[in-house]
């Protein structure tokens, strides 16, 4: 078959319009060609993003978290666990005395018992040549035995005097009686150690006042829950001077940590309340210097005037995630590190499992930063601030270099891409600490102070009223600034509603760090 080819014509006008119109169909070919890889390229982008979304959902529904509350523990099986965990190394230690675990000897100061066990006067005798045995030495172990709450009636009898003489020829008779002893709540049959049970339960381990009420039942005793919740925000009431003595020390402190957490409140206008967290010092009695403080604040909204209104005449430093409405502040705003990590962890988290990416990268990176950290707890502010210098400096110099060289390598809507656009967004916040010894490397110390609070409103779900959520804010401070300045709460507390009802003047001796509680329970 002969293929006709016609000739090609010689008029220079339609060889330009012959060869114009084959550039503009191949202008519309590309075109529709870079149409098509950028919507290829959205595509595979949306893809991307909805499979991390769906490996980040999957680990976080059906994954182990790295940073579980340690006092909470597991929620399944945890009898199981521990003696999958025992029994096998038990096993193989029956033979090696080297590799049995040691037991912690119990604490000196409890209570003990002695029971003695001995072997009969017939048996003191020698089975060989009948001669009296003598005691060579003993052994002694130890167990430790429960014993159940106790509840007693104090009955407080107070005798009357009058005169005889003035009974038989006076008009009046004056009587004598000593006066009623104090009592946190007057004309209830209330007890600082009631009370101081009632609320540790509640705010200290997440007891609602309706299981405590058959708790109460058990021993015969009709307490219920309206009642307590009265006697609860009673001692909140009587608590306030104390809590607004804390707040005046917490705004002295150089440097304060905040967060927040949502609570819902039955009847109140908005749907979502917030109680913050303002905290200073360490989780633990350290340094008398930075006095340790934890003080909740229930308020009806996340709006940064909240924080501001809390902290108004405070010049020092206050370190926080990145919500945006502590940049309303007057003081300086540090950034927190952990938040950065946690983007990168899941940046990690949704990655092939056979990969190492630019998550890895970033992750080992911010490891070097908190070894520096570790290393240097137990120094002074000086020296902390002169070794930041010189070694977290240089590594957050790498790491901003690293950032801005992966920003534009990364897709802008992935995990990774989300991750480094955070970092770089907060990094002038995030290198805040190296610049001064008093500050941390992140927020986690106000994190762990909202974590009790978040544990109990797993358990009660909301507060009724405004009051109630207040009280709520008044009592958690209280037991928390104990704890972290390694004081029993339950004593703290039972000390406090003695002392309150006598309304002293000055407050500070009622001050964690200044009381010598001997122990109660």
């Amino acid at each position: 078959m002969k293929t006709t080819v016609k000739p090609l014509t010689n008029d220079i006008k339609k060889l330009q319009e012959l060869l114009l119109s084959e550039y503009q169909l191949l202008a519309e070919k590309e075109s529709e060609i870079a149409e098509k890889d950028l919507t290829i390229l959205e595509l595979q982008q949306k893809n991307q993003y909805l499979l991390e979304q769906f490996r980040l959902a999957q680990h976080k529904q059906f994954g182990k978290s790295s940073e579980v509350h340690s006092g909470q523990g597991e929620l399944f099986n945890e009898a199981e666990q521990i003696l999958d965990e025992i029994v096998e190394p038990e096993k193989a230690s029956i033979h090696d005395t080297h590799n049995k675990p040691k037991r912690k000897p119990l604490p000196k100061d409890l209570p003990r018992e002695v029971r003695v066990v001995d072997i009969s006067e017939d048996e003191k005798v020698c089975d060989c040549c009948g001669h009296e045995l003598h005691q060579m030495g003993e052994k002694k172990s130890e167990q430790l035995e429960f014993i159940p709450a106790q509840i007693k009636v104090i009955e407080t009898v107070r005798p009357q005097y009058s005169c005889r003489h003035c009974e038989k020829t006076a008009t009046q008779v004056q009587i004598k009686i000593a006066p009623v002893p104090l009592n946190p709540i007057p004309k209830s049959i209330t007890t600082p150690s009631l009370l101081s049970q009632i609320i540790t339960n509640k705010y200290q381990y997440s007891l609602p006042l309706y299981r405590q009420e058959t708790l109460f039942k058990q021993h015969g005793i009709d307490i219920n829950r309206k009642t307590a919740s009265a006697w609860v925000i009673k001692c909140s009431t009587l608590f306030k001077p104390l809590i607004d003595y804390l707040h005046q020390q917490l705004l002295k402190q150089p440097v304060i940590q905040a967060d927040e957490t949502p609570v819902k409140v039955i009847h109140e206008d908005k749907a979502k309340c917030y109680m913050w967290v303002y905290c200073s010092g360490t989780d633990s009695a350290g340094a008398k210097a930075i006095k340790n403080i934890v003080l909740y604040d229930y308020q009806a909204s996340r709006a940064g005037r909240c924080a501001q209104n809390y902290l108004q005449g405070f010049n020092g430093i206050v370190q926080a995630d990145g919500y945006k409405g502590y940049e309303q502040l007057e003081a300086v705003l540090i950034g927190c590190m952990a938040h950065a990590r946690r983007k990168f962890v899941e940046a990690q988290t949704v990655q092939p499992n056979h990969k190492t990416s630019r998550a890895d990268w970033a992750i080992n990176h911010i490891k070097k930063l908190y070894r520096i950290e570790k290393n240097i707890k137990d120094l002074s502010v000086a020296e902390k601030h002169q070794i930041r210098q010189e070694q977290a400096i240089p590594l957050l110099n790498q790491f901003k270099q690293w950032l801005d060289k992966s920003a534009n390598q990364v897709l802008p809507k992935s995990a990774i891409g989300n991750a480094i656009r955070y970092t770089l967004n907060q990094w002038d916040k995030l290198i805040g600490y190296a610049e001064n010894g008093h500050t941390q490397i992140d927020n986690n110390r106000a994190e762990r102070a909202v974590k009790p609070f978040v544990i109990g409103r797993k358990n009660w779900l909301f507060s009724n009223t405004s009051q109630g959520a207040n009280a709520s804010a008044i009592l958690y401070s209280i037991i928390e600034t104990a704890k972290a300045n390694g004081i029993t709460p339950f004593n703290y507390l039972v000390y406090l509603l003695e002392e309150l009802p006598k309304q002293p003047e000055d407050l500070d001796y009622l001050m964690p760090w200044n009381v010598q509680i001997k122990s109660i329970i």
